[in-house]
This record gives C-alpha cells, sequence and structure tokens, in this order.
C-alpha cells in the first residue's frame, strides 16, 4: 500500500526546536492521521529555527526540485515579526509561499494546511526580554489576519492555533527548556486542531493514494 507524501515548511515550531523528533507537531499530526485511518508517511521537514519567510524560500531553492506531494504544510512569520518587519512585506512573501506550497501540492489547494502564528510574547522569554506582551499581540494578529486573508483567497485550510498557545502558554509543561519555543504537550494541541481539517482534507485518500 503507497503511502501519502507530507511536506512541512517552516521554522522553529516546525522543526520542534528544543523538542524529540516524534513531538514535532506535523510528525505528531502524521501518526494521528495514520490512527484515523489514513495511510501517510512521516513528513519531510524543511525547517529551521529563525528562518523568516524569505530564509524559508531560499532553503527551498535549495533543495528543488522538490517534486510533487499529496499533503503540504505552512507555518512561518514569527521571526519576521520578531525583526520587526512590516505586515505588508510578511503578506508578499507568505503570499509566494503559499502559491508555492499549493504547487508542490500538484496545484491543489485543497492538499494545503496553514496554521497561525503562535504567540511567544507569553512566555517566560519574553516576559524575561523586556519585551512588551500587548505590542507582540497586536503584531501577531495583524500577521495572522493577513495569513488568514490570503489562504481564503487561494482556497487553503487555515488553522489558528494562536489561541491556543496563548492558553497556558507560560505554563512549564507546555515549554521547552528554553522557555520560549513550546513542549511536545503544547503542539500535540496543535496537531489536535490540525486533524480534523487534514482529514477533511485527506478522507478521500484513506488506505492510499
Amino acid at each position: 500500500m503507497s503511502r501519502l507524501a507530507y511536506l512541512a515548511l517552516g521554522d522553529s515550531y516546525t522543526i520542534g526546536e528544543g523538542v524529540d523528533e516524534a513531538g514535532r507537531w506535523p510528525v505528531q499530526l502524521a501518526s494521528a492521521l495514520r490512527a484515523s485511518g489514513l495511510a501517510i508517511d512521516d513528513p519531510r521537514i524543511i525547517a529551521t529555527t529563525g528562518w523568516t519567510t524569505d530564509e524559508l524560500s531560499v532553503a527551498m531553492d535549495a533543495q528543488e526540485p522538490l517534486g510533487e506531494w499529496a499533503f503540504v504544510s505552512l507555518l512561518i512569520g514569527v521571526n519576521n515579526q520578531y525583526r520587526g518587519r512590516a505586515v505588508d512585506d510578511y503578506l508578499g512573501e507568505f503570499t509566494r509561499l503559499l502559491q508555492r506550497a499549493i504547487a508542490l501540492a500538484g496545484d491543489r489547494a485543497g492538499r494545503v494546511l496553514v496554521l497561525s502564528i503562535p504567540d511567544w510574547g507569553v512566555t517566560p522569554f519574553a516576559f524575561a526580554s523586556g519585551r512588551d506582551a500587548h505590542a507582540i499581540a497586536d503584531d501577531l494578529d495583524a500577521y495572522n489576519a493577513a495569513a488568514r486573508d490570503a489562504c481564503e483567497a487561494h482556497g487553503v485550510a487555515f488553522v489558528d492555533i494562536t489561541a491556543i498557545s496563548r492558553d497556558h502558554g507560560d505554563a512549564t509543561v507546555m515549554l521547552a527548556d528554553d522557555g520560549l519555543h513550546p513542549s511536545a504537550a503544547q503542539y500535540a494541541r496543535w496537531a489536535d486542531a490540525a486533524l480534523p481539517v487534514a482529514i477533511g482534507l485527506l478522507g478521500d485518500k484513506k488506505g492510499s493514494e
């Protein structure tokens, strides 16, 4: 039985900075999809801690040809916000990445899943750095609104995990040892939120591709 090929694109949140491979949210999502009856591989991940939208794009260029994938996920933008980049700049670069993701999914927008950017402003790292948590939240809300609009315009599923990240996001159990990045337990909550959407996108492929 052939399995669905899954490509996960992103930054530290996708590579799972500070957690084991099995704890990464795309890996947890793939495991949950298999448990639901979908034959899907663990993801190939193109993601590195610190990447912005343009850096992810350059990294993808370096790995071309990437071929075609049955399922593509995208979560990117926190480092754009961290570096103080304008929302309009993010929107342009995010939209181009979204279009690339659709192309990599065989020009099937219905095989692409986007997660919103979580709110790192609630973490102990943010408090210790003296950053304004309210300003971070406002920035990320604007970024996520732009990403949601781009997804709607392209017919791509958008899963909002930002509220989840804010709920007990400062709790030790929800954080990796650095006090900034999520723990596997937090990633599990994101995977749980993404699961029904992913099943809806891939449900016609239970058993084989």
